[in-house]
């Protein structure tokens, strides 16, 4: 057990509730993104609502977020099981944040920017085949949740260790569940493909 490696779990959690669709949104309008649009604290709803440059923004912070809380807690311990613990309570500091009513975004890049760190290559790769799978299908949900559930194989093809891919597991459930509402929204053909408001 470490003391500290515990504490920034907590820290990576609170890291991740940190919502920059909801601040960047709310600074800009006074409105909260929660109530326009898909209801959504994520990058594409803001698109959708407010254009590419306050979405790049919220998509960069959200990465971000997900970056330091795995790099923080790499300065506090080398363990790989913290810092896969940490990639994950940042995510559900996302979905669930503390500071907004635990009702937050859908996580895709906080986890981006945590496995980035967890598990470069294989991210990469996924990302990858997010962008195609989106460049061909014009579907945003879709193309997250095709990337999430890649991504555990992949790390375990490029031999991240086993904390990691349970992490990834976790993850790639936690997003796919998010999805939910998109993916039978997909199925009836109703889903709204990316660049219509």
């Amino acid at each position: 057990m470490n003391p500290a490696g515990l504490l920034m779990v907590v820290v990576a959690y609170l890291l991740g509730s940190l919502s920059f669709a909801v601040l960047l949104v709310r600074l800009k309008t006074g409105k909260d993104i929660r109530q326009e649009g898909s209801g959504n604290a994520g990058a594409t709803n803001v698109l959708r609502g407010y254009g590419k440059g306050l979405a790049a923004l919220v998509a960069l912070g959200d990465v971000a977020k997900g970056t330091l809380a795995v790099l923080l807690m790499r300065l506090v311990t080398a363990d790989p099981r913290y810092a896969a613990a940490a990639g994950v309570a940042a995510v559900l500091g996302h979905v669930f944040p503390i500071f907004y009513g635990f009702r937050g975004g859908k996580g895709v890049a906080t986890a981006l920017g945590a496995f980035l760190v967890l598990a470069p290559l294989a991210t990469l790769v996924s990302l990858g085949i997010f962008i195609l799978v989106l460049a061909f299908t014009r579907y945003v949900s879709l193309a997250s949740c095709v990337a999430m559930v890649v991504l555990p194989p992949l790390a375990g093809l490029f031999g991240a260790p086993r904390p990691t891919l349970a992490a990834a597991a976790i993850v790639a459930v936690i997003i796919v569940l998010k999805h939910k509402e998109n993916l039978e929204r997909l199925a009836r053909g109703e889903e709204r493909k990316l660049g219509r408001r």
